[in-house]
C-alpha cells in the first residue's frame, strides 16, 4: 500500500506559532523525508464556511493568508499537493453517503465538536453544516487514501471518528476505505501552544497570538508580555516552570545550538531551568533569550512569505494546479465507493442487459 498523507488547516487567517509547532513543522519534515509516496494539504475552505457562511469574503482572502504561511514554512508544490477543499466536488458527496453511518447523538459526544460549539457560542442554534464537519473530515481523508494524518491534540476525537466511520463502511459495503493512522507531534510542548497569556487555547479571537507572519518588533513587545510564574515577583524568588508560559514556548522551539548563540551561560534548557527554579534567575532575561529564539526560528519564514508576496499569481497557480492533481485522486476512490455501494448503474453492463423481472 502507497504511503499517503492528508493534513491541512481551515482559513481562518494568518497561521501562528501555534500551527507552526503543531503541525506545519512537522509536515515539511515529512515531506522532506522521502518516506511518503504523496502528501496532501488541503486549505478547508468548505469547513470554515460553515461557521462563515454569510461571510464568504472573509474565507476567500484567508484563502490566500494560509497558502502564503504554507509557502514561507517550506511547503514545496513539488513535493506535496496544496489544493482548495471546496474545488474538489467529490468530497461533498462522499460526506452525503457517509452521513447515513453517523447518528446524530455519536456526533453530539464529539469532544471537539462540544468545546467548538460552546466556543462560537452555537448552544441554542447550531448549524448543520458545522455539526457534520467531523463526516466532512472523515471524506477529506479517506478520498486520497490517507494512510497517516498528522493532526494537533485537539483533533483526536475527529480523527477517531474518521476511523468508526471507515469501519462501519467496510463492514456494511466490504473493504474499500483506508483506514488512517494518527501521528501527533512527539514534543509534549507542540500538542496544544498555550496562548501568550497562558491561556490553554491560542486563538486569533482572543488576541493572543503570536503570528508566523509578525514583524520582529511585534514579536519582542508579544513575548515580553508573557504570562510568567505570578509568585515569582523577585530575582532571588524560586520560580515554577509548570504553567510558565515563557518555558513552555522555550521547550517547543529552543535548541542547544541556541544557548550556543545567544545563551552560552547554560548548556541547555535543564539547566535554565534549573537556575530558575532555584532562585536567581529574572524573567526578563528568559523572555529576552525566548525573543531571540523566536527571531531565528521566525525570520527565515518571514522572508519567504515576503518573497511570495510579490507572485500572487503564481500561488493561485500552485493551487488550481494540485486542486486538479485532488480532484482526480478523489474522482478514483469516489468511483470505488460508488461501485462498493451498488449506485454505480451505468457502469454495470450486466445490471442494464439484464431481463426485466416484474417485482411482486
Amino acid at each position: 500500500m502507497s504511503k499517503i498523507i492528508l493534513t491541512g488547516d481551515r482559513p481562518t487567517g494568518r497561521l501562528h506559532v501555534g500551527h507552526y509547532v503543531g503541525s506545519l513543522r512537522q509536515r515539511v519534515q515529512l515531506q522532506n523525508s522521502g518516506a511518503y509516496d504523496k502528501v496532501y494539504i488541503m486549505i478547508a475552505d468548505a469547513q470554515a464556511l460553515t461557521d462563515n457562511a454569510e461571510h464568504p469574503e472573509k474565507v476567500r482572502k484567508n484563502i490566500i493568508e494560509v497558502a502564503l504561511d504554507y509557502l514561507a514554512c517550506g511547503l514545496d508544490p513539488a513535493k506535496s499537493t496544496l489544493f482548495i477543499q471546496s474545488m474538489v466536488p467529490q468530497l461533498t458527496e462522499l460526506t452525503f453517503y457517509y452521513m447515513n453511518l453517523v447518528t446524530v447523538s455519536r456526533l453530539q459526544r464529539n469532544p471537539t465538536v462540544k468545546n467548538e460549539i460552546k466556543m462560537r457560542n452555537f448552544e441554542a442554534s447550531i448549524p448543520t453544516g458545522f455539526f457534520c464537519y467531523p463526516i466532512s473530515q472523515a471524506a477529506d481523508i479517506t478520498a486520497f487514501r490517507a494512510t497517516v494524518v498528522p493532526v494537533g491534540e485537539d483533533q483526536l476525537p475527529m480523527l477517531e471518528q474518521c476511523k468508526e466511520i471507515v469501519h462501519k463502511f467496510n463492514s456494511v459495503y466490504g473493504e474499500t476505505l483506508v483506514d488512517p493512522d494518527i501521528m501527533l507531534p512527539q514534543n509534549d510542548a507542540c500538542l496544544r501552544l498555550p496562548g501568550i497569556d497562558g491561556k490553554a487555547k491560542m486563538s486569533k479571537s482572543l488576541g493572543n497570538c503570536i503570528y508566523l507572519s509578525d514583524e520582529p518588533e511585534d514579536i519582542k513587545k508579544k513575548v515580553m508580555s508573557m504570562y510568567t510564574d505570578p509568585d515569582h515577583v523577585r530575582v532571588e524568588d524560586p520560580g515554577k516552570i509548570e504553567g510558565n508560559t515563557v518555558f513552555t514556548y522555550l521547550d517547543a522551539f529552543s535548541t542547544e545550538e541556541h544557548f550556543a548563540k545567544f545563551l552560552p551561560d547554560y548548556a541547555n534548557l535543564d539547566e535554565l531551568k534549573a537556575h530558575y527554579q532555584r532562585g536567581g534567575l529574572g524573567d526578563v532575561k528568559v523572555k529576552k533569550f525566548l525573543n531571540n529564539v523566536l527571531q531565528d526560528v521566525l525570520e527565515p519564514i518571514r522572508e519567504r512569505r515576503h518573497y511570495w508576496e510579490q507572485r500572487i499569481p503564481e500561488v493561485y497557480e500552485i493551487l488550481r494546479t494540485g486542486s486538479k492533481e485532488a480532484e482526480a485522486a478523489a474522482a478514483a476512490t469516489l468511483h470505488d465507493v460508488r461501485e462498493a455501494m451498488r449506485i454505480n448503474y451505468f457502469d454495470d453492463e450486466a445490471l442494464m442487459n439484464q431481463p426485466y423481472e416484474k417485482q411482486h
